[in-house]
């Protein structure tokens, strides 16, 4: 049975990662002393729910957790640090730091190396997150030890409900253009003036209007979405920006 190890100290181990073409130690009082920290750890870089789901959420609310009182986000895995590095990279992971336990080491001293040879996979992580203070653990999140797979409690935002119940979590801006339209031009200057982050769907060859007309039930551009909300084209999104004077990056 997998042990809950809260009001423990984390293990002292050596990270081995590679900076600049460069190896580099990393300890774990480099990753912990005087911070508080957030680590979640999964069975695998680049695998269906690690890439989906577990990592991608993280990093998203990765700004909301600093703004109460998290300094680090770590992504522990049992892989090598070449395989981390281009996995960040993949998941464009900027807002978070990839933390190679190639040896097991640090995981074995967490009571999380399970044996999943079944997949081919040899020793891995158990799938768990933990709120670290000062290198001391106080609270853990352990997913219930069932067959495959389990993603139920390690999540981002199960830990954040912990941290702060009342934390406002962003909305995420999406927009569909095309090159060379000026009311693209002025709903993405809109959204810069109030620094407001948000993803571009420019389209063309792999992205038609077709895929605009059935995602948004229109085919002008710009249509911008924020959350899961359709607002329209770009005077729709001034008028929404001016009901919602409080929406700012």
């Amino acid at each position: 049975m997998l042990k809950n190890r809260e009001g423990e100290t984390v293990p002292n181990v050596t990270f081995r990662t590679r900076s600049n073409n460069q190896w580099v130690d990393i300890t774990t009082d480099d990753l912990f002393k005087g911070k508080t920290v957030v680590v979640f750890s999964l069975p695998g870089a680049f695998t269906p729910t690690c890439s989906s789901s577990h990592l991608p959420r993280y990093n998203e609310l990765a700004g909301v957790f600093k703004q109460n009182g998290v300094d680090d986000i770590l992504c522990i895995s049992v892989n090598d640090t070449f395989v981390m590095n281009e996995w960040a990279k993949d998941q464009h992971a900027e807002n978070l730091k990839l933390i190679p336990d190639g040896n097991g080491e640090f995981t074995e001293g967490m009571g999380m190396l399970v044996d999943k040879t079944d997949l081919g996979f040899g020793k891995r992580s158990w799938r768990y997150s933990m709120l670290v203070k000062d290198g001391v653990i106080e609270k853990m999140f352990i997913e219930p030890e069932v067959e495959g797979d389990p993603y139920e409690v390690s999540d981002a935002d199960t830990m954040l409900n912990y941290i702060n119940p009342n934390a406002t979590k962003p909305k995420f801006v999406s927009l569909f253009t095309k090159i060379g339209c000026p009311f693209c031009a002025r709903a993405k200057a809109a959204l810069k003036e109030r620094s407001i982050d948000f993803e571009e769907i420019v389209l063309g060859d792999k992205i038609t209007t077709r895929t605009l007309q059935a995602v948004a039930g229109a085919s002008t551009v710009p249509q911008v979405f924020i959350g899961s909300e359709l607002i329209g084209g770009s005077e729709a999104l001034d008028e929404y920006l001016h009901k919602h004077p409080e929406f700012v990056g």
